[in-house]
């Protein structure tokens, strides 16, 4: 199973960090971005869990130049006539494309997408909540979680000694 995470010129380094964020906690193996944005700000990403050690990140000139034999491009976006996320069974092997929070995806990236998603909310969610809505909702419709004590163990910081 492959996800990878393409974003087109991302605006904030905080989304960007929160975006590595949700790529280790749901698996993600790859973040693409392209523009200079992240680049020049990306020493100052809010990555708390420090994702970027493990979960490379690169930029690319151009997500419509991908190359994904294995994967779907799979673009996140509002646009008519999309499938609404609810209803949309997630590929296998799968790269998400999401665009900047201050504009859209370029229709040439959309043109050469094998599926185009929205989330079907009344207004737009910023960059990092956009990407933890698709990935959860990849996770909650997969076969592939666990759902143990053991999870809940490792995955809590040490502040957190709850119990039921």
């Amino acid at each position: 199973m492959m996800i990878e995470l393409a974003l087109i010129n991302p605006k904030s380094p905080d989304n960007v960090g929160s975006v590595l964020r949700a790529a280790g906690c749901y698996g993600a193996q790859r973040i693409l971005y392209s523009g200079n944005r992240y680049h020049f700000a990306k020493a100052f990403r809010t990555d708390t869990k420090d994702n970027h050690l493990n979960i490379p990140t690169q930029q690319i000139s151009d997500v419509a130049e991908l190359n994904h034999n294995q994967c779907q491009r799979v673009v996140i976006e509002l646009v008519e006539n999309a499938t609404p996320l609810p209803e949309f069974k997630h590929p296998e092997n799968a790269v998400y494309i999401f665009g900047p929070e201050d504009g859209s995806v370029p229709q040439e990236v959309v043109s050469q997408a094998h599926h185009v998603v929205y989330i079907p909310t009344k207004g737009c969610m910023n960059l990092a909540a956009t990407v933890n809505v698709v990935l959860y909702d990849r996770l909650a419709k997969s076969q592939a979680f666990q759902t143990d004590n053991l999870l809940i163990r490792q995955s809590r910081d040490r502040n957190n000694t709850t119990r039921c």
